[in-house]
């Protein structure tokens, strides 16, 4: 199995911008004026262009939005070194929406990109997150859970 990471956005030119500055991503290639592929990552990212107001899908009332909203699923980039991640992240134009956080034997900072969506940015001090026996003094978690 395969993982594609699509993400809506108003306007191609600003997001592909934006995600190649920020993340060092590479545009790839744009399909029929309404897709841009990034490269990069370990997987591929499309950016879909996709007009505010529009339905988010045909069972829902909501429409897209593309101020500040908050989603149960964001992406996690991890990183070599957040602190340069982090200015370049800035640099581009992501609002930063915390400060470093030490969680799981990783070192994490929140975001959200020009369109809204919330992505943080990880330095692992290993492979991967690490299992530690939680105290009450040892519950800080950047994703808001106790």
């Amino acid at each position: 199995m395969r993982i594609l990471v699509n993400i809506d956005v108003p306007d191609l030119a600003p997001a592909i911008a934006f995600y190649t500055a920020a993340l060092g991503l590479t545009h790839s290639r744009t399909l029929d004026e309404d897709v841009a592929e990034l490269t990069g990552a370990s997987s591929v990212i499309y950016l879909l262009k996709t007009p505010s107001g529009s339905k988010a899908a045909s069972t829902l009332s909501e429409r897209r939005t593309y101020s500040r909203h908050w989603t149960p699923v964001h992406l996690d980039f991890v990183v070599e070194d957040t602190e340069e991640a982090t200015e370049r992240a800035l640099g581009a134009g992501a609002n930063r929406e915390s400060e470093y956080t030490e969680w799981r034997g990783s070192k994490c900072v929140t975001f959200s990109d020009p369109f809204g969506h919330g992505f943080c940015l990880i330095e692992f001090a290993e492979e991967t997150y690490r299992e530690v026996q939680l105290s009450p003094n040892n519950h800080s978690d950047p994703h808001g859970r106790p």
